[in-house]
C-alpha cells in the first residue's frame, strides 16, 4: 500500500485530507510548505496523517502559506473543526449595500458596451442589457447563465464566436490559474475538464510569432463581426468572501465598426 493510499484513508480525518489536497494542488512538497510556514516537516507530516490536530492559528498559518483564497481558508478551518473566520455576505445584503451600489454604477456607466458580474465559478450574477442580448442566444434557458458552460456546452458557441478556439484557449488558461489558486475546488476542476474537452474538438494552433499582444473576442452578428477586448476586475481589499470572489468583466469595442454597432444596439434596447 502506498503512502498516498494511507493518507487518503477516511480515518485520517477531513482536515488531513483537505490539507494534503490543497498542498498537492499547489505542487508543493511537505518540506516546501513546512519551510514557507516556519513549521517542522515532522509536525506537518503528523498533521497530514491525522496523528496531530492543528490549532486555529496553525490552520490559518498553513492557509496563508498555501495562498488560499478566503473561501478556501474558511473551508480548511471547518475541516479542522473551527468556525469560519471570514464573512460571506449575500450580495444583496445590507452589509454589502454600499459596495453593491458601486458595482451597479460601474455596470450602468459601461453601457452601451457589455458588462457582466460573475462569481468565482463564472456564473453570471448581473449584466447590463447589451451583455444579456449578446449572451442569451448561447444559453439553453435552464439554470443560471455560466460563461464557461455556455462556451463548452452551447452548440451555437463555435458558430457565434468567430475565433472560438482562441477564446477557449484563453479561458482555459485563466481557469487553470484560478483552480491552482483555489486548491481544492471541485467546480473549477469540472469547468477545466469541460474546457479541455472542448479544446480537443476545436484545437487552437498558433506559433509564438503569430501571437497577438491582446486576444479579442469576435462575435458574429448579422452583416458584421463584433470585436471586443476584455478587462476583468477583481476586488482584493475586502475580507468578505463574496466580494473577493467576484469578477467584473467589461468588454470594450476593438474597432470603430463595433463601437458604432454597440451604440446602435444600446439605443434600440433602451428605446
Amino acid at each position: 500500500m502506498s503512502a498516498s493510499d494511507t493518507l487518503d484513508r477516511p480515518e485520517t480525518g477531513p482536515f488531513a485530507a483537505a490539507l494534503r489536497r490543497a498542498r498537492t494542488a499547489r505542487r508543493m512538497s511537505q518540506l516546501d510548505l513546512a519551510l514557507t510556514c516556519d513549521v517542522s516537516a515532522r509536525h506537518l507530516s503528523f498533521l497530514e496523517s491525522g496523528r496531530a490536530r492543528p490549532s486555529r492559528e496553525m490552520v490559518l498559518q498553513l492557509a496563508h502559506g498555501l495562498l488560499l483564497p478566503l473561501g478556501s481558508q474558511n473551508a480548511l478551518l471547518q475541516a479542522a473543526g473551527f468556525a469560519p473566520v471570514f464573512p460571506a455576505s449575500p450580495l444583496d445584503s445590507a452589509a454589502l449595500g454600499p459596495f453593491r451600489a458601486v458595482l451597479d454604477e460601474m455596470i450602468a456607466r459601461h453601457s452601451p458596451y457589455p458588462a457582466l458580474l460573475c462569481d468565482r465559478h463564472w456564473t453570471i450574477l448581473d449584466a447590463n442589457p447589451t451583455a444579456r442580448a449578446l449572451l442569451t442566444p448561447l444559453h439553453d434557458g435552464v439554470g443560471p447563465m455560466n460563461v464557461v458552460r455556455m462556451l463548452t456546452d452551447s452548440p451555437l458557441a463555435p458558430v457565434a464566436i468567430a475565433n472560438y478556439p482562441e477564446v477557449l484557449a484563453e479561458m482555459a488558461a485563466r481557469i487553470q490559474l484560478e483552480a491552482l489558486e483555489a486548491g481544492d475546488d471541485a467546480v473549477l476542476h469540472d469547468l477545466m475538464e469541460a474546457l479541455q474537452a472542448a479544446a480537443i474538438l476545436h484545437p487552437y494552433r498558433t506559433s509564438t510569432l503569430q501571437r497577438r499582444p491582446l486576444a479579442p473576442v469576435v462575435l458574429r452578428a448579422p452583416g458584421q463581426d463584433l470585436s471586443f477586448l476584455s478587462t476583468i476586475a477583481q476586488f482584493g481589499t475586502s475580507e468578505d468572501v463574496t466580494i473577493r470572489d467576484l469578477r467584473l468583466e467589461l468588454l470594450f469595442p476593438a474597432d470603430d465598426e463595433t463601437r458604432a454597432a454597440m451604440v446602435a444596439m444600446g439605443a434600440a434596447l433602451s428605446g
